[in-house]
């Protein structure tokens, strides 16, 4: 049974998202530079019609996943899907990878002709005549963004993408991209440990009529409350994570004794850590939805209540005690204003 999500406007687009949606990041499986190691795709797909099921309308993903392969692995989940009734589809330009050696960083690019040809690879990958959303992953290396995003631009009054927007760019970056063409959406990273978007960039978003979008709002696995420091020395060389600096001290401690904190404001709602963190993301003016990701099934039910989770003014108050007394992250310990 379909279960209606909160829903909110994505900026001044005609969509109207779920408050969470399902990210593809780890389906796109493993061989690759910032893989979460191998993946079964049937249990990609079985996560994705999870999501689907419980009424979450929206998919993140990227070329760069997997290598083109989690778009594929999306494409597969869509298979019979009515028209009617299939998800919007957000996907992500700009990084080019090295078919001779995948393990390498893919490079970040922005000319013309690159987009172009990428903007296919991801139409066919994904077996759509349109992209909902078409993001520009990184701030890229080759050109100004100047150069890139009029390309953007382009695609979007062509009908190949029905909106356009920036993923990991500065407050800067868009300032500039609205002086060309209107910014629909920006993708940041945005957590209880990584809250620096919350400075300029939700700001300037709520002002602007951009939606946002905010990735990893579990800090990708920290904040879920099943994390430990035995399964962070346990990551392998093919999980990006083990090369991270948030899964290494001291910065996984003060995270560690943080997620302790919110054990008890997780209890008074009688929800997992997991919904707690992603309904913060979600409290603050601006933030449009939280991408949250799963590699399994149950992991979807693990945090799709954040949703409808509303947390109260004492809730925010000793999430922001916890973010004092731990020292974990940096930016804004709270919402301006109160619970949203």
């Amino acid at each position: 049974m379909i279960t209606q999500l909160p829903r909110a406007p994505l900026g001044r687009t005609d969509m109207i998202v779920s408050r969470v949606g399902i990210g593809a990041w780890a389906l796109g499986g493993g061989g690759w530079a910032f893989a979460w190691g191998d993946q079964a795709d049937s249990e990609s797909v079985a996560a994705i019609h999870r999501a689907l099921d419980a009424g979450v309308n929206w998919i993140d993903t990227a070329a760069v996943y997997g290598l083109g392969h989690a778009e594929e692995v999306v494409a597969r989940a869509l298979e019979g899907i009515p028209a009617a009734d299939r998800p919007y589809i957000f996907t992500k330009g700009g990084l080019v990878w090295d078919e001779r050696d995948r393990s390498r960083e893919a490079r970040r690019v922005g000319n013309p002709a690159s987009l172009r040809l990428e903007v296919e690879a991801s139409l066919r990958r994904l077996r759509v005549d349109r992209i909902d959303l078409y993001q520009m992953h990184w701030p890229a290396d080759d050109v100004a963004l100047e150069v890139s995003w009029p390309v953007l631009q382009a695609l979007l009054r062509e009908g190949t993408v029905r909106a356009v927007g920036l993923s990991n760019h500065d407050v800067a970056q868009p300032r500039r991209a609205e002086a060309i063409g209107h910014v629909d959406s920006l993708q940041p990273p945005f957590s209880l440990i990584h809250r620096d978007a919350a400075v300029e960039l939700l700001p300037w978003c709520a002002a602007n009529g951009t939606g946002v979008i905010v990735y990893s709002p579990m800090a990708s696995g920290l904040l879920t409350g099943a994390f430990t420091r035995e399964r962070a020395l346990e990551l392998g060389p093919g999980d990006w994570r083990s090369r991270d600096p948030d899964f290494q001290e001291p910065r996984l401690a003060a995270t560690l004794a943080l997620v302790e904190a919110l054990r008890g404001v997780a209890a008074r709602h009688g929800v997992p850590v997991a919904e707690v963190a992603v309904a913060w993301t979600l409290a603050f003016p601006g933030v449009t939805g939280a991408i949250v990701g799963a590699r399994r099934p149950e992991q979807v039910d693990g945090w799709l209540p954040a949703a409808q989770l509303t947390l109260a003014a004492e809730d925010l108050d000793t999430i922001a005690a916890a973010l004092r007394g731990t020292g974990a992250g940096s930016g804004p310990e709270r919402p301006p204003g109160g619970a949203g």
